[in-house]
Protein backbone atom coordinates (compact mmCIF):
# COMPACT_ATOMS: atom_id res chain seq x y z
CA UNK A 1 0.00 0.00 0.00
CA UNK A 2 1.08 3.56 -1.06
CA UNK A 3 2.47 5.06 2.07
CA UNK A 4 0.86 8.98 2.31
CA UNK A 5 1.78 11.88 4.52
CA UNK A 6 -0.77 14.23 5.37
CA UNK A 7 0.40 18.26 6.43
CA UNK A 8 -2.46 20.33 9.11
CA UNK A 9 -4.14 18.05 11.47
CA UNK A 10 -7.71 20.10 11.76
CA UNK A 11 -10.59 18.38 11.73
CA UNK A 12 -10.74 17.95 7.86
CA UNK A 13 -6.65 17.16 7.79
CA UNK A 14 -7.52 14.69 10.82
CA UNK A 15 -10.03 13.15 9.04
CA UNK A 16 -8.31 12.66 6.21
CA UNK A 17 -5.83 11.21 7.84
CA UNK A 18 -7.99 8.64 9.51
CA UNK A 19 -9.48 7.52 5.81
CA UNK A 20 -5.87 7.01 4.78
CA UNK A 21 -4.91 4.42 7.42
CA UNK A 22 -8.43 2.87 7.49
CA UNK A 23 -7.70 1.99 3.79
CA UNK A 24 -4.23 0.42 4.79
CA UNK A 25 -2.16 3.08 3.74
CA UNK A 26 0.73 3.51 6.22
CA UNK A 27 0.39 7.39 7.27
CA UNK A 28 2.84 10.19 8.43
CA UNK A 29 1.37 13.16 9.76
CA UNK A 30 3.01 16.53 10.79
CA UNK A 31 0.73 19.88 12.68
CA UNK A 32 2.05 22.69 13.97
CA UNK A 33 0.76 22.50 17.27
CA UNK A 34 1.92 18.84 18.34
CA UNK A 35 -0.94 16.64 20.18
CA UNK A 36 -3.61 16.40 17.83
CA UNK A 37 -2.19 13.06 16.07
CA UNK A 38 -4.41 11.72 19.18
CA UNK A 39 -6.65 8.18 18.07
CA UNK A 40 -4.81 8.24 14.77
CA UNK A 41 -2.69 5.43 13.86
CA UNK A 42 -0.05 7.30 12.17
CA UNK A 43 3.58 7.85 12.38
CA UNK A 44 4.14 11.72 13.65
CA UNK A 45 7.10 13.47 12.46
CA UNK A 46 9.23 15.87 13.70
CA UNK A 47 9.01 18.68 10.84
CA UNK A 48 7.20 19.07 7.47
CA UNK A 49 10.09 18.17 5.60
CA UNK A 50 10.56 14.89 7.31
CA UNK A 51 7.07 14.39 6.66
CA UNK A 52 7.30 14.90 3.06
CA UNK A 53 10.12 12.63 3.01
CA UNK A 54 8.37 9.89 3.94
CA UNK A 55 5.91 9.70 1.30
CA UNK A 56 5.55 9.38 -2.30
CA UNK A 57 1.88 11.51 -1.80
CA UNK A 58 2.02 14.61 0.08
CA UNK A 59 -1.60 15.84 1.02
CA UNK A 60 -1.64 19.21 2.38
CA UNK A 61 -4.63 20.76 4.55
CA UNK A 62 -3.87 23.91 6.17
CA UNK A 63 -6.06 26.96 6.52
CA UNK A 64 -4.92 29.02 3.32
CA UNK A 65 -2.52 29.12 0.28
CA UNK A 66 0.01 30.95 2.19
CA UNK A 67 0.20 28.66 5.46
CA UNK A 68 0.44 25.52 3.29
CA UNK A 69 3.30 27.67 0.95
CA UNK A 70 4.81 28.05 4.51
CA UNK A 71 4.95 24.57 5.63
CA UNK A 72 6.27 23.65 2.15
CA UNK A 73 9.72 22.38 1.57
CA UNK A 74 10.40 22.51 -1.94
CA UNK A 75 13.80 20.24 -1.69
CA UNK A 76 11.60 17.16 0.40
CA UNK A 77 8.86 17.68 -2.11
CA UNK A 78 10.87 17.72 -5.12
CA UNK A 79 10.25 14.26 -7.70
CA UNK A 80 7.22 13.63 -5.05
CA UNK A 81 3.66 14.55 -5.72
CA UNK A 82 1.32 16.91 -3.48
CA UNK A 83 -2.13 17.85 -3.53
CA UNK A 84 -3.63 20.76 -1.92
CA UNK A 85 -6.78 20.18 -0.62
CA UNK A 86 -6.33 23.25 1.48
CA UNK A 87 -8.99 25.30 -0.74
CA UNK A 88 -8.90 28.97 -2.02
CA UNK A 89 -9.44 30.27 -5.97
CA UNK A 90 -9.11 29.47 -8.78
CA UNK A 91 -6.14 31.67 -9.29
CA UNK A 92 -4.04 30.90 -6.78
CA UNK A 93 -4.14 26.67 -7.35
CA UNK A 94 -2.41 28.15 -10.83
CA UNK A 95 0.26 30.31 -9.06
CA UNK A 96 0.74 27.31 -6.99
CA UNK A 97 1.07 24.65 -10.18
CA UNK A 98 3.39 27.02 -11.67
CA UNK A 99 5.27 27.10 -8.41
CA UNK A 100 5.28 23.01 -8.03
CA UNK A 101 6.21 23.21 -11.49
CA UNK A 102 9.18 25.41 -11.20
CA UNK A 103 10.51 23.19 -8.27
CA UNK A 104 9.63 19.85 -10.00
CA UNK A 105 6.69 19.02 -8.03
CA UNK A 106 3.74 17.35 -9.11
CA UNK A 107 0.86 18.97 -8.03
CA UNK A 108 -2.90 18.38 -8.24
CA UNK A 109 -5.49 21.19 -7.03
CA UNK A 110 -8.43 19.43 -4.65
CA UNK A 111 -11.95 20.65 -3.34
CA UNK A 112 -13.73 18.28 -0.80
CA UNK A 113 -17.42 18.23 -0.79
CA UNK A 114 -18.16 16.73 2.52
CA UNK A 115 -18.11 17.15 6.23
CA UNK A 116 -15.76 15.72 8.10
CA UNK A 117 -17.38 12.63 9.06
CA UNK A 118 -18.25 11.47 4.94
CA UNK A 119 -14.74 11.39 4.47
CA UNK A 120 -14.09 7.92 3.26
CA UNK A 121 -17.53 7.04 2.75
CA UNK A 122 -20.07 7.73 -0.17
CA UNK A 123 -21.18 10.96 0.78
CA UNK A 124 -17.79 12.54 0.16
CA UNK A 125 -17.21 14.35 -3.04
CA UNK A 126 -13.77 15.76 -4.24
CA UNK A 127 -12.92 17.28 -7.59
CA UNK A 128 -9.24 17.39 -8.49
CA UNK A 129 -7.28 19.42 -11.52
CA UNK A 130 -4.15 18.88 -13.04
CA UNK A 131 -1.93 16.64 -15.13
CA UNK A 132 -3.89 13.46 -15.66
CA UNK A 133 -1.11 11.07 -15.54
CA UNK A 134 0.15 12.47 -12.34
CA UNK A 135 -4.19 11.51 -10.72
CA UNK A 136 -4.01 8.67 -12.34
CA UNK A 137 -1.08 7.48 -10.69
CA UNK A 138 -2.43 8.35 -7.06
CA UNK A 139 -5.93 7.64 -7.78
CA UNK A 140 -6.02 4.46 -6.39
CA UNK A 141 -4.69 6.00 -3.27
CA UNK A 142 -6.82 9.17 -3.16
CA UNK A 143 -9.93 6.57 -3.14
CA UNK A 144 -9.22 6.66 0.26
CA UNK A 145 -11.00 9.41 0.89
CA UNK A 146 -14.23 8.79 -1.07
CA UNK A 147 -14.89 7.03 -4.09
CA UNK A 148 -17.00 9.96 -5.54
CA UNK A 149 -14.49 11.51 -7.27
CA UNK A 150 -13.84 13.30 -10.66
CA UNK A 151 -10.23 14.91 -12.89
CA UNK A 152 -12.17 17.73 -13.96
CA UNK A 153 -9.18 18.56 -16.23
CA UNK A 154 -5.40 19.82 -16.80
CA UNK A 155 -6.11 23.33 -15.61
CA UNK A 156 -5.05 23.15 -11.95
CA UNK A 157 -7.59 26.13 -11.22
CA UNK A 158 -10.73 24.29 -12.52
CA UNK A 159 -11.75 22.51 -9.10
CA UNK A 160 -11.38 26.25 -7.28
CA UNK A 161 -14.08 27.18 -9.87
CA UNK A 162 -16.37 24.44 -9.39
CA UNK A 163 -16.00 24.55 -5.83
CA UNK A 164 -16.12 28.74 -6.23
CA UNK A 165 -19.41 28.38 -8.98
CA UNK A 166 -21.30 25.99 -6.87
CA UNK A 167 -20.41 27.74 -3.41
CA UNK A 168 -21.40 30.99 -4.93
CA UNK A 169 -24.91 29.39 -5.58
CA UNK A 170 -25.03 28.30 -2.06
CA UNK A 171 -24.24 31.21 -0.19
CA UNK A 172 -25.94 33.53 -2.54
CA UNK A 173 -29.11 31.10 -1.56
CA UNK A 174 -28.49 30.63 2.54
CA UNK A 175 -28.45 34.28 2.40
CA UNK A 176 -31.97 34.51 0.91
CA UNK A 177 -32.85 32.21 3.55
CA UNK A 178 -32.15 34.10 6.35
CA UNK A 179 -33.87 37.22 4.63
CA UNK A 180 -37.19 35.23 4.37
CA UNK A 181 -36.62 34.41 7.90
CA UNK A 182 -36.30 38.07 8.62
CA UNK A 183 -39.28 39.11 6.34
CA UNK A 184 -41.36 36.26 7.86
CA UNK A 185 -40.68 37.06 11.42
CA UNK A 186 -41.82 41.24 10.47
CA UNK A 187 -45.03 39.35 9.16
CA UNK A 188 -45.82 37.82 12.33
CA UNK A 189 -44.71 34.17 10.40
CA UNK A 190 -43.01 32.00 12.80
CA UNK A 191 -39.35 30.48 11.60
CA UNK A 192 -40.45 27.10 11.73
CA UNK A 193 -44.10 27.74 10.38
CA UNK A 194 -42.30 28.95 6.76
CA UNK A 195 -39.48 26.36 6.66
CA UNK A 196 -41.48 23.23 5.75
CA UNK A 197 -42.92 25.60 2.56
CA UNK A 198 -40.10 26.77 2.18
CA UNK A 199 -38.53 23.37 1.75
CA UNK A 200 -41.66 22.21 -0.54
CA UNK A 201 -40.87 25.31 -2.72
CA UNK A 202 -37.16 24.42 -3.30
CA UNK A 203 -38.36 20.58 -4.78
CA UNK A 204 -38.49 22.31 -8.26
CA UNK A 205 -35.12 23.64 -7.95
CA UNK A 206 -33.50 20.76 -9.60
CA UNK A 207 -35.71 20.85 -12.72
CA UNK A 208 -35.27 24.72 -12.57
CA UNK A 209 -31.26 23.84 -12.67
CA UNK A 210 -31.62 21.90 -15.59
CA UNK A 211 -34.31 24.12 -17.75
CA UNK A 212 -31.98 26.97 -17.16
CA UNK A 213 -28.81 24.69 -18.04
CA UNK A 214 -30.11 23.49 -21.33
CA UNK A 215 -30.83 27.52 -22.49
CA UNK A 216 -27.61 29.16 -21.25
CA UNK A 217 -25.89 26.04 -23.08
CA UNK A 218 -28.03 26.71 -26.18
CA UNK A 219 -27.69 30.65 -25.75
CA UNK A 220 -31.43 30.42 -26.16
CA UNK A 221 -33.83 32.10 -23.86
CA UNK A 222 -37.72 31.47 -24.57
CA UNK A 223 -40.01 32.58 -21.72
CA UNK A 224 -42.52 29.88 -21.94
CA UNK A 225 -41.51 29.17 -18.36
CA UNK A 226 -41.80 32.71 -17.39
CA UNK A 227 -40.62 35.63 -18.52
CA UNK A 228 -38.44 38.37 -17.28
CA UNK A 229 -41.20 41.23 -16.79
CA UNK A 230 -43.75 38.72 -15.12
CA UNK A 231 -40.56 38.01 -13.03
CA UNK A 232 -40.01 41.88 -12.23
CA UNK A 233 -43.52 41.97 -11.11
CA UNK A 234 -42.59 39.57 -8.42
CA UNK A 235 -40.00 41.14 -7.64
CA UNK A 236 -41.63 44.44 -7.42
CA UNK A 237 -44.20 43.10 -5.09
CA UNK A 238 -41.84 41.17 -3.10
CA UNK A 239 -39.08 44.52 -2.44
CA UNK A 240 -42.72 46.63 -1.94
CA UNK A 241 -43.25 44.46 1.35
CA UNK A 242 -39.37 44.36 2.00
CA UNK A 243 -39.46 47.90 1.94
CA UNK A 244 -42.53 48.42 4.64
CA UNK A 245 -41.00 46.58 6.63
CA UNK A 246 -38.04 48.52 6.40
CA UNK A 247 -35.66 45.51 6.24
CA UNK A 248 -32.37 45.13 4.58
CA UNK A 249 -33.10 45.12 0.08
CA UNK A 250 -29.90 45.18 -1.34
CA UNK A 251 -29.61 41.60 -2.70
CA UNK A 252 -33.02 41.56 -3.77
CA UNK A 253 -32.54 45.27 -5.17
CA UNK A 254 -29.27 44.44 -7.15
CA UNK A 255 -31.34 40.97 -9.26
CA UNK A 256 -34.47 43.51 -9.78
CA UNK A 257 -31.68 45.96 -11.50
CA UNK A 258 -30.29 42.83 -13.69
CA UNK A 259 -33.71 42.35 -14.51
CA UNK A 260 -34.72 46.05 -15.74
CA UNK A 261 -31.15 46.12 -17.29
CA UNK A 262 -32.39 43.00 -19.28
CA UNK A 263 -35.77 44.51 -19.96
CA UNK A 264 -34.17 48.24 -20.75
CA UNK A 265 -32.04 45.62 -23.60
CA UNK A 266 -35.21 44.28 -25.37
CA UNK A 267 -35.24 40.87 -23.43
CA UNK A 268 -38.20 41.34 -21.86
CA UNK A 269 -40.16 38.89 -23.75
CA UNK A 270 -37.46 36.02 -22.85
CA UNK A 271 -37.10 33.79 -19.83
CA UNK A 272 -34.42 34.28 -16.61
CA UNK A 273 -31.88 32.07 -18.08
CA UNK A 274 -31.12 35.56 -20.69
CA UNK A 275 -29.26 37.42 -17.07
CA UNK A 276 -26.75 34.66 -17.63
CA UNK A 277 -25.89 36.07 -21.02
CA UNK A 278 -25.88 39.50 -19.67
CA UNK A 279 -23.48 39.21 -16.48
Amino acid sequence: MTTVTVLGLGPMGHALAAAFTAADHPTTVWNRTPGKETSLDVTVAATAAQAIAASPLTVVCVRDHRAAQSILDTDALKGRTLVNVTGGSPRQAREMASWAADHGIGYLDGVIVATTDAIGGPEATLFYSGPADVYEKHRGTLAALGENAHHLGEDPGRAAAFDASLQDMLWTSMSGVIHMFALAKAESIGAATIAGHAKAMLGFFPDMIDLLAAQVAADHYPGDAGTLESTAATMDHILDAIRERNLDNGVLTAARTQVRQAIDAGHGSEGFGRLAALQ
